[in-house]
């Protein structure tokens, strides 16, 4: 794990190509899905980013063989040999995909142990609609020292409905029910494209699935899956912070391999503040050349497709340095607005706007606005963001993986020199965007370390 800092210094315009690795949010829960066939599955375009590092040693803690090959961004999971349904607790803790072994584990073995997952703090995230849909399925679930069991005499087909399409519950329970006798339908599934990935891997391995109208995947269950060869997404995630370091720095940013057809909304409210943008063709490859005089825009987050909540933070950015006023609603994670008071140090105009009557340490909030200083930042869901002349580097600390992109874009924009703590959370979501970053003209340091994890009291090398 990194226990660094980066350095960033202000930068001029960003100019340039640059492509984005594979998506982090697709390579782990397919990772998790190579435990659904006995044999050697093959991933390829593969971000070497700490989450998958800690996903590797899971699945080498269940008895897997893995190899990983950074040159080539491959990974090679062998799943001849597990043995185990028990999740490493000291894994586990290290990120949220790691709850996405649950489904292929009752799947393989009618039973799983696990801790709570962990992850960045930007939200209580519980996974109970994992769990109340698993009970439908007919899994029993006790606690015994806060660990979790879940057993079943056979996991049964049923109808499912998500009160919210959450991606890992959907995610969870597609690969539960890809080896479940008869139909399971997921009715108000999460439709991301990472989903989409994930049911592409598991129809490559023999799966039989379904999307209809009306998000809902209905998925026929088969008696045996055989091992995927898959090449993962690019990671529009990565691609839309690519895209706000050329808007926050007025330059001109081609990302081959975005796209665009993943991004829809997020392009248009870049458009809509100024910036001009060119998709190539069939949707492939997104430029942004950024306007001198962009315009404040508000938006709020949602699932897919509406604005990605990963990109509330670089995005937030944008607008602390757009003319004008605007709002942003925050409605996936509660917690997701802790990288307002480091932007705060930097001279942002940040306000909290409470509109449920919230508390704070000033009383009420009423639905006034408050500073997010004296306000309980996990209590707030929507911000007003004024637009200044000037961001100034400062120290700042980030919080989260996406608070960390937030921070260093913010860094690269502002006067000065701007030294960023919480490096682990970058290693943990980007592979080398730094050196991306740096190949565009971005003036940035960074150390890199990483430590390993251990597994039941012993260390584990990862074949690479």
């Amino acid at each position: 794990m990194s226990e660094e800092y980066i350095k960033v210094i202000s930068s001029g315009p960003l100019h340039g190509e640059v492509s984005v690795a594979g998506a982090k949010n697709a390579v782990l829960v397919s990772m998790a899905a190579t435990l659904l066939a006995d044999g050697e599955s093959i991933l390829t375009n593969v971000p070497i980013s700490s989450d998958v590092r800690y996903m590797a040693i899971l699945l080498q803690c269940l008895g897997a063989e893995v190899a990983l090959d950074e040159e080539r961004k491959l990974v090679t999971v062998d799943t001849r040999s597990v043995c185990c349904f028990t999740v490493n607790p000291d894994v586990m803790k290290k990120m949220r995909a790691s709850v996405l072994v649950m489904g292929p584990l009752l799947a393989r073995f009618s039973q799983a142990k696990l801790v709570f997952p962990g992850g960045c703090s930007i939200g209580a995230r519980p996974i109970n609609y994992h769990l109340k849909n698993f009970k439908k399925m007919g899994v029993e679930i006790h606690y015994v020292d806060e660990v979790l069991h879940a057993k079943t005499k056979k996991l049964q087909s049923c109808r499912i409905a998500l009160e919210y399409p959450s991606v890992g519950a959907t995610e969870n329970i597609l690969m539960a029910a890809v080896l479940t006798e008869g139909t399971t339908t997921i009715v108000n599934a999460a439709l991301e494209p990472e989903v989409l990935d994930l049911i592409e891997a598991l129809q490559c391995m023999g799966a039989r699935i379904v999307i209809c109208p009306a998000a809902i995947i209905q998925i026929t269950g088969v008696t045996s899956l055989k091992p995927m060869n898959h090449s993962v997404i690019p990671d529009r995630l990565e691609a839309g912070s690519l895209l706000l370091a050329g808007a926050v720095t007025g330059g001109d940013v081609f990302v081959t391999n975005a796209r665009a057809y993943d991004m829809d909304i997020f392009l248009m409210k870049l458009q809509e503040m100024g910036h001009k943008i060119e998709v190539g063709l069939n949707g492939n490859g997104v430029r942004i050349k950024a306007t001198q005089l962009p315009e404040a825009v508000s938006f709020k987050t949602g699932p897919y497709p509406g604005f990605p909540t990963d990109l509330q933070s670089p995005m937030m950015v944008a607008q602390c340095l757009a003319t004008g006023t605007c709002e942003i609603h925050e409605t996936v994670f509660e917690n997701r607005f802790l990288h307002v008071r480091e932007l705060q140090k930097m001279g942002a105009q940040i306000k909290c706007i409470s509109g449920s009557g919230l508390a704070c340490s000033g009383g009420i909030c009423s639905g006034g606005a408050c500073s997010v200083g004296d306000c309980s930042v996990g209590d707030c869901d929507k911000v007003q963001v004024t637009g200044v002349e000037a961001l100034y580097g400062t120290n700042v600390i980030a919080t989260d993986i996406r608070a960390s992109c937030a921070l260093v874009l913010a860094g690269m924009a502002a006067k000065g020199k701007t030294v960023m703590t919480g490096v682990d959370h970058w290693r943990r979501g980007y592979d080398k965007l730094e050196e991306k970053l740096v190949g565009l003209g971005a003036q940035l340091q960074i150390e890199t370390g990483y430590k390993m994890s251990r597994c039941f009291g012993q260390e584990i090398a990862l074949k690479e």
